[in-house]
């Protein structure tokens, strides 16, 4: 008989829309490798449901919080149920980004100079020489980000705003000029390099060049030096190890190649729960190393277990 996978999908936390569509595309593939499939819409009601289901393995496609935070983790260890990605510590460690730089400099991983501020505070003058980036300590997607330029007289106001629905502390990092460079890995071994170049009018990487299709073009393979290129791939295994994750990580890194620039490469974090839609990294890193949606999919499933 077929195994029967729940997918995790949509939730409660700023990247519900994403989710979906991770667990949409997730779910269809899925069926297409002979799964039988349920999609689940998480509410706070998921424990029972599960219990109702009793299904063989939980694809998790769930992004932000609630999902990726180690709290949906914690309740199918609770129910037994072998799950997909990370487990409950890697999965809260790698969401709490100034925790997760912690373990990535105790393992030699080179991360930027940060300070966590309430966001009343980084409102009222800069807490650090510009340039800078404020982002929410815990969201992912580039929700909640702001880049403060050398040329910027006060901080973002936004973060005044009673519309303001992340946590009241912010990090203020330092911003890294250069590239942005992403790499993935599957298991314990790391994938090719994308470098994500935002389509023009967009400051950086954000929510709209993640998600919208033509919202950002990606080079892969990178266009860097061999040296520099396997470095990506050493730290992506490294950072994926130092914070204990499991199954499919993607590690994101900026590079300062610019004529007169530092020439570092920095890591900014990790997502244990990477996008899965179609204009998403990870699917694309797979196909580079020759492996199909399906194939992705099935090997996630495949990886599936409790106590991750």
């Amino acid at each position: 008989m077929a195994k029967h996978v729940a997918v995790l999908m949509g939730g409660w936390s700023a990247e519900r829309e994403v989710s979906l569509n991770s667990g949409k595309g997730c779910a269809e593939a899925l069926e297409g490798e002979g799964f039988r499939v349920t999609r689940i819409d998480v509410d706070r009601g998921l424990s029972e449901r599960l219990r109702e289901l009793k299904p063989d393995v939980c694809f998790n496609a769930l992004h932000g919080k609630g999902g990726e935070d180690g709290t949906v983790q914690g309740v199918l260890e609770m129910l037994e149920i072998p799950y997909t990605h990370s487990g409950v510590l890697a999965s809260a460690l790698a969401m709490d980004k100034a925790k997760a730089k912690i373990a990535f400099a105790e393992a030699g991983i080179p991360v930027a100079e940060h300070r966590i501020v309430p966001r009343l505070e980084a409102a009222k003058a800069h807490v650090m020489p510009p340039p800078y980036v404020i982002k929410p300590v815990a969201e992912g997607s580039s929700v909640g980000v702001f880049i403060v330029r050398e040329d910027h007289a006060h901080p973002p106001q936004e973060l005044t705003s009673a519309e303001w629905s992340f946590a009241e502390e912010v990090m203020a990092e330092r911003y890294i000029a250069g590239r942005e460079l992403t790499c993935a890995v599957m298991g314990d071994k790391p994938l090719g390099v994308i470098e994500i170049l935002p389509a023009e009018g967009l400051a950086f990487y954000d929510y709209q060049a993640k998600y919208a299709p033509g919202g950002s073009r990606h080079v892969l393979p990178a266009e860097i030096s061999p040296n520099i290129y396997s470095l990506v791939q050493k730290l992506s295994l490294k950072a994926h190890q130092a914070l204990g994750c499991r199954g499919i990580s993607r590690a994101d890194f900026r590079f300062d190649d610019r004529p007169g620039g530092t020439g570092e490469l920095i890591c900014l974090e990790v997502n244990t729960q990477p996008g899965m839609t179609v204009t998403s990294l990870v699917p694309e890193l797979a196909s580079h190393s020759g492996l199909t949606f399906g194939d992705l999919v099935r090997w996630i499933v495949e990886d599936a277990s409790c106590n991750r």
